[in-house]
């Protein structure tokens, strides 16, 4: 059974919170084994405050690429069939020759670094046409100012948001943007059992 994905519970835990609703979405919850719980929340909220407050300032890009190696050697040992892959810079971006776009077409999901007010972290989960499904963790129910960003909270075990594509390509710190690309990051993650492959599907290549 799967749960749905769940809001961080606190103004910090957004990475965290997205690789765990990542993991969540792709598989269900009596094969999650508690090392990923355990090692997401140990590796995750390693950033201090200017106040030096350990966790206050979220988490850094390196606990992000740690734990993704972390995740893809764990599925190597057989624990659980997953797939994970760091992307940074230049690679990270949304179109047709995008591998963020090929593994939300194929059943994965990503989680990605983008700009909400101050730097944020979501779970990508699908497309539609040219639009993005995203489960945003900081819970909010007002319309944005900008209409064609759709709310929804009729599909808690997929996503909560539609976002059209181009929101994320801005280099500028705008609402959903993935900022300039020297800073940019994304987890790639699947479930080897259900990714889609040319194997498995005659629709991948349609």
């Amino acid at each position: 059974m799967k749960n749905p994905l769940h809001y961080q519970i606190s103004e910090c835990d957004c990475g965290p919170t997205s690789m765990l609703n990542a993991i969540s979405y792709l598989f269900d919850r009596e094969d999650i084994p508690p090392e990923i719980i355990r090692n997401v929340m140990l590796y995750c909220l390693d950033c201090y405050s200017a106040e030096g407050v350990p966790g206050q300032s979220g988490t850094s890009r390196m606990a992000m690429m740690f734990l993704s190696n972390w995740l893809n050697e764990f599925g190597k040992i057989g624990r659980l069939s997953v797939n994970s892959a760091y992307l940074s810079g230049e690679d990270v971006y949304l179109g047709d020759s995008s591998r963020i776009n090929d593994v939300l077409r194929r059943g994965g999901a990503v989680v990605v670094r983008l700009f909400l007010d101050e730097w944020h972290y979501v779970t990508l989960t699908g497309i539609q046409d040219d639009k993005i499904k995203m489960f945003d963790p900081y819970y909010w129910t007002e319309p944005y100012e900008e209409k064609d960003i759709e709310i929804h909270m009729d599909h808690p075990m997929e996503y909560n948001r539609i976002v059209p594509e181009r929101y994320f390509n801005q280099d500028e710190e705008k609402l959903y943007a993935l900022g300039s690309v020297a800073g940019r990051e994304a987890v790639l993650l699947s479930n080897r059992e259900t990714l889609l492959t040319p194997e498995k599907t005659i629709e991948y290549f349609i």
